[in-house]
């Protein structure tokens, strides 16, 4: 079922799905317009800032809070494809620009209209899919997604609704993945013992397919299986939703 109001959505991209993996912004436009809403994908957006706050550069994240408010204010809902960079808006950025009220409040405004793409098909736009695909696959929690916005039921609901698509148990579903945005580049050792245990659990578990929110995770996982010689296949979550499951996989591009 979906509401009869058509909003008005931004979708807010992302840098590693503009860069690295576009079809997932293609695969949030459709499932977007399937669900009843009208989308625009705002000029002048870039990066959230979040890999600046993670890294304690708080004059450009906050550059980069504003630059990105600026862009995309004006509309009823902000949409984005990833756990982390929905998270930065949501929760940091009133953080980051507390002690400016214009901002703050402009802040606070944009936060309320801003949701991972999961979410907002799930929750506000009671949206379920009209697709098919044959597998088996498992679901990985990622931290921001799970941990700070909640995120949890909201994949697992939709993803039932894809006709022939059998989700399986995965241990440790709720563990990172290792990737952790520049945590994998300060501590490589420690994220490639975790994401190694990650790849043990996903060819344990005998799915076909392995899904999740957060391109930056998925990345970092199927770079893992592939350099195994896994045949295990990942996707965003939203990719599937869309009818969009039958391409090249993350990590099998050119």
């Amino acid at each position: 079922m979906t509401p009869a109001s058509s909003p008005r959505v931004a979708l807010f991209v992302t840098c590693l799905v503009d860069l690295i993996r576009p079809r997932i912004g293609f695969a949030a436009l459709r499932a977007l317009e399937a669900a009843g809403c009208e989308v625009v994908a705002p000029e002048g957006q870039t990066c959230c800032g979040q890999p600046a706050l993670n890294s304690g550069d708080r004059d450009s994240a906050v550059a980069l809070a504003k630059s990105t408010i600026a862009a995309l204010e004006g509309h009823d809902h902000v949409v984005v494809p990833s756990g982390s960079c929905a998270a930065t808006i949501r929760e940091h950025y009133p953080e980051l620009l507390a002690d400016d009220p214009d901002w703050r409040e402009r802040a606070v405004g944009l936060a309320e209209r801003t949701w991972e793409v999961l979410a907002y098909l799930d929750e506000v736009r009671g949206w379920r899919p009209d697709t098919v695909c044959a597998a088996t696959a498992v679901y990985h929690d990622s931290c921001s997604g799970l941990r700070e916005l909640g995120i949890k039921t909201q994949p697992r609901r939709l993803l039932a609704g894809v006709d022939g698509l059998a989700l399986v148990p995965l241990a440790g579903e709720e563990t990172c993945c290792g990737f952790g945005g520049t945590f994998c580049v300060k501590y490589p050792a420690i994220s490639n013992a975790i994401v190694e245990e990650k790849a043990d659990a996903i060819e344990a578990s005998g799915a076909e397919l392995l899904l999740a929110g957060d391109l930056g995770c998925l990345m970092n996982m199927a770079g893992k299986l592939h350099r195994r010689g896994s045949k295990v296949r990942a996707f965003h979550a939203v990719e599937l939703l869309a009818g969009m499951g039958d391409g090249s996989a993350i990590g099998e591009e050119g």
